[in-house]
């Protein structure tokens, strides 16, 4: 079992069938979810607001009977439930020195473990008739079946092997409070919040939840599982919806279909290490509160996730969300150039232009710059530099593209250049090892910074995010420029936002063109092209597939995920598509140029960020070029 050692916890929220005040018919169901739970490898579930009883008893809760017979049924679904490793969480009312409190009872292994009663009491629904808040609890113990049991606002239940897997509870509108509780919750070091939950619904009621759900778990940087009473509550007035969510960090990991008469749940393996990571960089402050922290058995008894990650991470698998995204990273590159042009008074770009993905966006970028800032298109500057791998293909595309927006076009031929080069220092030109390559990366950078200073324009860098990570560039070579549009974006989202412009291009000329630009291998055709003048040096085939960079460049640098669980994930997202030897080649291979790499990010040209994960050394990453990278190579 490896689930917790990667800080997963399989919890749920579970909204069980109902008869309002039938306590023994309540409890059978409740035990029945229990037990399902428990064989799905669900580690700690929650129940709805006064579930034993059902929230709608409104003055029955006044009567001593109703008490008692959810104190017994409390015992019966702790008894039928006490052979099994997982963590309930039930609502239940309860008397507590001569007041009826709202309260959230968590129990395990026949035992229960802690009570905890609603803080803020909504005398707007009348829960003031028949509850008293939390302020008016002057003990800190409660007797239930003969022991004494802690009971207050003020507990944080925590895993005994690993702290960081820690929880709260807090239950219904505590959460609109000003001052609610799960904000003290997640100070204290509580990852996860359970909502014992009863919200009617409105029209217009269900976007607003999730959003605020959205909202606290990215504000508290935590889980937050809620569960809210069903349809079989009492309709007099009201209408509940049985609504159970699971949330992280401002994203919904599952929710249900609501309006279901029938009990059903919903599961998700929350991420508290990926939590934590984020933590240790957003959640500031402490809280004065004073917490007891009460250490709990949660038992790792999961290996295979049911959480669902994207094989795409930086691209969004919604198409329209996809298209927004594009075009806001369009516009936030574009201006930032624009805003560089503008403050140094140019109006000249000088750019290499390959034919291939990355210089083909980039000078895109620079195009939306120039509408941006009334520019004429033939104040760009587009180079093409053909050496020995230069291909027809990458060619032919590079001039249809030029020409189609009508900007300035030279042609300057590297091959007599990089051959002199070659004799002068003494290089075989049968010699294709790395100095062959980067002797004619630097002649074109040379090239371009020379026009560049003749025109009185900037050098447009064209290298991507994938590659600076991987050190994937020639040092002072393509790795220069004056001002770099890609360097924030992923390989992977690189082709998203090509063909985002592909698809918006009315040109259908440009449009044929782009596509085919689309279709090309990713190349940096610096070694001659085969007989039949095919590219011959295909970068995904040397240093790896990019979606699989991009997939550990996310998880490692975004989450702070070890080697390990980066393995663990993949193994499970591209079941099918790369086998265990292949992923642990290319994660071993990314690691270890990511380490011994970072020279060439430490002195990278200006660009700005467009997502989360960036490689600035004057922001996101400061690394030492010198780190040794045999711990986490150790995988």
């Amino acid at each position: 079992m490896m689930n917790k050692k990667f800080g997963y916890v399989r919890v749920a929220a579970a909204v069980p069938e109902l008869k309002v005040a039938n306590v023994d018919f309540n409890v059978e169901e409740i035990v029945k979810e229990i037990k399902k739970l428990s064989k799905d490898g669900v580690q700690i579930v929650t129940f709805p607001e006064l579930s034993i009883t059902g929230y709608t008893c409104g003055d029955l809760f006044k009567q001593d009977f109703l008490l008692n017979k959810a104190i017994d049924g409390l015992k019966f679904i702790v008894d039928n439930t006490s052979n099994l490793d997982i963590i309930s969480i039930v609502g239940m009312p309860l008397r507590i020195k001569n007041k009826v409190y709202d309260c959230a009872v968590l129990f395990s292994n026949g035992e229960v473990l802690g009570v905890a009663p609603k803080t803020y009491i909504d005398n707007s629904k009348e829960e003031g008739r028949w509850f008293s808040d939390a302020s008016t609890l002057h003990t800190g113990v409660v007797n239930l079946f003969g022991y004494d049991v802690v009971v207050g606002t003020d507990l944080i239940f925590r895993d005994r092997e690993d702290s960081s897997i820690s929880f709260g509870i807090e239950i219904g509108d505590d959460l609109l409070n000003i001052n609610n509780p799960s904000n003290e919750l997640a100070l204290g070091g509580a990852t996860m919040i359970f909502n014992l939950a009863a919200s009617n619904e409105l029209i217009g009621k269900y976007e607003y939840r999730k959003n605020l759900l959205k909202v606290t778990s990215n504000k508290l940087v935590s889980a937050y599982v809620y569960a809210s009473c069903g349809v079989n509550e009492s309709t007099t007035d009201l209408l509940y919806s049985g609504y159970a969510g699971i949330y992280e960090k401002g994203r919904l990991l599952v929710e249900n279909d609501r309006f279901n008469f029938e009990s059903n749940y919903v599961v998700q393996d929350v991420d508290v290490q990926r939590l934590i990571n984020n933590r240790n960089n957003e959640l500031s402050g402490d809280t004065l509160k004073e917490f007891r922290y009460i250490n709990v058995s949660i038992e790792d008894k999961n290996n295979k996730l049911v959480r669902n990650y994207d094989i795409y991470p930086f691209v969004p698998s919604e198409e329209s969300l996809r298209d927004e995204r594009c075009s806001e990273i369009v516009n936030m590159v574009a201006c930032g150039l624009a805003k560089r042009l503008k403050h140094i008074g140019a109006k000249k770009c000088v750019m290499g232009i390959s034919g291939g993905l990355d210089s083909t966006l980039a000078f895109l970028v620079v195009m939306e710059a120039y509408k941006k800032l009334g520019i004429s298109n033939d104040n760009f500057i587009g180079v093409t530099m053909p050496g020995f791998g230069t291909s027809g293909r990458t060619y032919n595309n590079a001039i249809n593209l030029m020409k189609s927006y009508g900007v300035t076009m030279k042609e300057v031929s590297i091959k007599e250049a990089s051959l002199q080069h070659f004799a002068d220092i003494g290089l075989d030109p049968e010699d294709r090892s790395v100095t062959y390559e980067n002797t004619q990366a630097r002649e074109r950078t040379q090239i371009l910074m020379d026009i560049a200073n003749m025109e009185g324009g900037l050098v447009i860098g064209t290298g991507d995010l994938s590659e600076l990570i991987l050190g994937w560039c020639t040092y002072n070579g393509d790795h220069m420029s004056m001002y770099c549009v890609n360097g924030n974006i992923p390989k992977t989202l690189v082709r998203y936002l090509v063909n985002y412009f592909g698809i918006k291009e009315t040109n259908s000329e440009c449009k044929k063109t782009i596509q085919d630009i689309l279709d090309t291998p990713i190349s940096p055709e610096l070694l001659p092209p085969t007989k039949d003048g095919k590219i011959a040096q295909q970068t995904e085939s040397l240093v790896g597939p990019y979606v699989l960079h991009d997939f550990f460049l996310y998880h490692f640098m975004r989450y702070g995920a070890s080697p390990e669980k980066i393995k663990y994930i993949a193994l499970q997202v591209f079941d099918g598509m790369y086998d265990e030897e292949t992923i642990t080649k290319w994660l071993k291979f990314f690691i270890k140029r990511f380490f011994n790499q970072q020279f060439k990010r430490s002195c990278l040209p200006d660009g700005v960020k467009v997502g989360t994960v960036g490689v600035s050394p004057r922001g996101d990453l400061r690394l030492p070029s010198d780190a040794d990278s045999s711990d986490w190579l150790d995988i």
